[in-house]
């Protein structure tokens, strides 16, 4: 599939502006969700919410940040110490982060293939950025909708020197390995003299699937990406650690990168916040996603929807997904309307599958959702079904 045949199916609204404003208002004025993203709210609100919470993970009286240093220096610390690792250097995106990274390990290992899934977010939404912008070759041990295992990666047939591995593996349905394939994968990279880098974006999410706190599961990786928007409900920003002299070189290719930001203290705070707030209330939004899908699943068939599927049917994150026979029109044509009618969004945006007429939503239980019971999912369910035309 060409890039621009990707960045069209994953996006979520149709050509019209007035269609996409639509949507993101009814979004926006749901009174029930099942989580509610900071993207949600109001320019106002947004500053309201973080002046109100910045006292209480910084000092106020303290100077703003002038190229990394105060609140941004603090974040990358606290970070570090999260992920048990050296030292940490904060990044605008992610996307730059793991290119510094990958970029550096290339030039460490004297290898630049990068081993890697073809799910992987550069894969999928990069742009061709490894190879355009840091000479970066890709390769995949497996096509499989699952990360690598062992076997697969020792026995793959062309050398590489990086073996990175996106946990939850997101367009797969968020899905991860058990702790011993992960920890068997990563012994296999390091039987081939190669070193192992984590995406992470969601790796916060991570720990109840495995059992494991975060430090050790950032301890099997030499460097780990992390963001603070996708689980965290920060306003953007991502952490790159790793080894104190590879996180020394990666803040030069940061620079060379565009990433030497002159302020960046309301995204460090909303980070800061978001590590006090969101990540230790991670592990109850796990537990109720594994309620709503098992609410989704048995409602589904209940209604009688041909080839519905909830991915994985037990979540191994907050996140999953949900497939239907439909086409995206149809199916946000009536998310929107479930919003506008009755107040309650169900689902969010749902984005056109690998057919005709079959799209897929992705779901997330946040705070939101803590309140819904499996029986009220089912009721919306139940609504949202009645909504779409009949099946032809």
């Amino acid at each position: 599939m060409t890039t621009r045949a990707r960045d069209q199916r994953h996006r979520p609204y149709g050509a019209d502006p007035e269609d996409r404003g639509r949507h993101a208002a009814a979004l926006r004025g749901a009174e029930r969700v099942l989580s509610r993203p900071s993207a949600d709210r109001t320019t106002g609100e947004s500053l309201a919410a973080l002046t109100a919470a910045a006292a209480e993970v910084h000092d106020p009286d303290d100077g703003v940040d002038v190229y990394g240093d105060g609140v941004v220096a603090v974040l990358e610390e606290r970070v570090a110490g999260l992920l048990g690792k050296e030292a940490a250097a904060f990044f605008p995106t992610g996307t730059m982060a793991q290119q510094v990274a990958l970029r550096c390990w290339a030039g460490r290992t004297g290898d630049a293939t990068v081993a890697l899934h073809p799910l992987a977010h550069p894969e999928v939404h990069g742009q061709s950025a490894f190879g355009a912008l840091s000479g970066l070759r890709t390769v995949h041990p497996t096509h499989e909708r699952r990360l690598p295992t062992a076997d697969e990666v020792h026995e793959h047939p062309e050398p590489f020197g990086t073996l990175m591995l996106e946990l939850p593996l997101r367009e797969a349905g968020f899905v991860l390995p058990s702790w011993q394939e992960l920890v068997d994968v990563v012994a296999a990279a390091r039987e081939r003299d190669a070193v192992v880098h984590f995406d992470g974006a969601r790796l916060w999410e991570c720990v109840t699937h495995f059992g494991r706190p975060l430090d050790e599961i950032a301890s099997l990786a030499d460097s780990v990406y992390v963001s603070f928007y996708k689980s965290l409900d920060g306003l953007g920003g991502a952490v790159l650690a790793g080894p104190e002299s590879l996180i020394a070189e990666a803040t030069v290719w940061r620079h060379r990168y565009g990433g030497r930001v002159f302020q960046q203290y309301p995204t460090a705070l909303s980070a800061l916040i978001g590590i006090d707030r969101e990540l230790p209330r991670l592990p109850a939004y796990v537990a109720h996603a594994r309620v709503v899908a098992e609410a989704l699943r048995k409602g589904l068939h209940t209604v009688g929807v041909p080839y519905a599927r909830v991915h994985p049917e037990v979540p191994m994150t907050h996140q999953f997904q949900v497939w239907l026979p439909r086409s995206a029109g149809e199916l946000n044509e009536a998310t929107v309307r479930q919003a506008e009618e009755t107040g309650t969004a169900l689902f969010r945006r749902w984005i056109a599958g690998p057919v005709p007429d079959l799209a897929y939503t992705e779901v997330t239980v946040a705070a939101a959702g803590l309140d819904w019971s499996a029986d009220e999912v089912h009721d919306a369910l139940v609504d949202f079904v009645r909504r779409l035309p009949p099946h032809a």
